[in-house]
């Protein structure tokens, strides 16, 4: 009988003891998985980290890449699934915009701050004919055929541009025109990043408007304030009296026309008439009294500026997009008669 309990507990022992072995085994081939997947992976992000869309995403900056130096291409078989602006796309190009817009002027190289210089030089330069101009605007305002014409083009900036943009997405959404749709969608952006930085500019400078003057004077000065200034009367129907340079209408007309001209600029006539309305509505910012002739060149040179960069900014993002979507590598766990394998797998497209 004794016997007979010491072989059945051999047996227990020795049936332990193989299941023991075999569980460590199965720990083992899962850890040393699991090592190897995180060995992959962190190899993979370390050797990415600098080609990753968000880290590749800044035009402004002059650095070498694995891009190298790339041309937009802007003809309509470059519009298709794997560039197209997804719901996500769109808000990951417009976070960058406006990052690579705001910290722009914190990362000008010498021959920028000389353009900068320049360009503001000029701008002083320019702003001697400030009030002869407005006294010329205004006057010509007494002409009741160019107050309506004028009346009209300056509406048709602000909100009424965002319906136009709107009209011109539509039509690409319905007639499958995926250029159109991009482009729409790029001059949105272009749209609400221009208009962040005219906004922070304004704050900055509190330049008092034309259609305001201090009532110890007899006529409307080009005074730039800061962003502390507060005037007797802050506000004429709406419009604060100290937010006149750059003007935000001008700017956003500029910035969405620059988007039309650089994606259809093998179309002579869409830059000309891109070009030609935005024009008109920062013409009709000084006759309607509401801009001096100098904000009117800055935020068209503002609009410019942010429309191209929205422009080279997608354009840079479809390029590592299309190459992305060349291949594919994927890292997954099989198991297959009891035992657990890595398995990689590379997608051609």
């Amino acid at each position: 009988m004794a016997q007979h309990v010491n072989s059945k507990n051999f047996w227990f022992w020795q049936e332990l003891k193989q299941f023991s072995g075999e569980i460590v085994v199965i720990v083992m081939k899962i850890g040393l998985l699991v090592l190897t997947a995180s060995v992959f992976f962190s190899c993979t992000a370390s050797a990415q980290q600098a080609d990753t869309l968000i880290h590749k995403l800044d035009s402004l900056q002059r650095r070498e890449d694995t891009l190298g130096d790339i041309s937009n291409n802007i003809k309509p078989t470059a519009y298709n699934e794997n560039t197209r602006i997804s719901f996500s796309d769109y808000f990951v190009l417009l976070g960058s915009d406006l990052k690579q817009q705001v910290t722009a002027p914190f990362r000008l190289n010498g021959r920028d701050a000389l353009k900068v210089g320049m360009f503001v030089g000029g701008l002083a330069v320019l702003s001697s004919i400030d009030e002869p101009v407005q006294k010329l605007a205004v006057h010509a305002k007494d002409n009741n055929t160019l107050s309506s014409v004028s009346s009209y083009v300056t509406n048709s900036g602000g909100i009424y541009e965002a319906y136009t943009l709107v009209a011109l997405g539509s039509y690409g959404f319905i007639f499958k025109n995926v250029k159109m749709q991009t482009t729409t969608l790029l001059a949105t952006q272009a749209y609400l990043t221009s208009g962040t930085m005219e906004g922070i500019i304004k704050f900055i400078a509190g330049r008092q408007r034309p259609n305001y003057y201090d009532p110890s004077r007899d006529e409307a000065e080009p005074t730039f304030h800061g962003p502390f200034y507060k005037p007797g009367n802050p506000e004429i129907n709406g419009n604060h009296l100290s937010a006149s340079f750059p003007s935000g209408h001008t700017t956003v007309a500029f910035a969405a026309a620059t988007v039309f001209a650089m994606e259809y600029k093998n179309t002579p006539w869409v830059p000309v008439v891109s070009y030609s309305a935005a024009g008109l509505i920062g013409a009709s910012r000084i006759t309607e009294n509401k801009h001096w002739f100098t904000d009117v060149v800055a935020g068209a040179a503002l609009g410019y500026l942010c429309g191209r960069q929205v422009v080279n900014n997608y354009h840079r993002y479809a390029t590592l997009k299309s190459q992305r979507a060349k291949g594919k590598l994927s890292f997954n766990i099989g198991y297959s008669n009891g035992t657990l394998m890595p398995d990689l797998v590379y997608t051609f497209r």
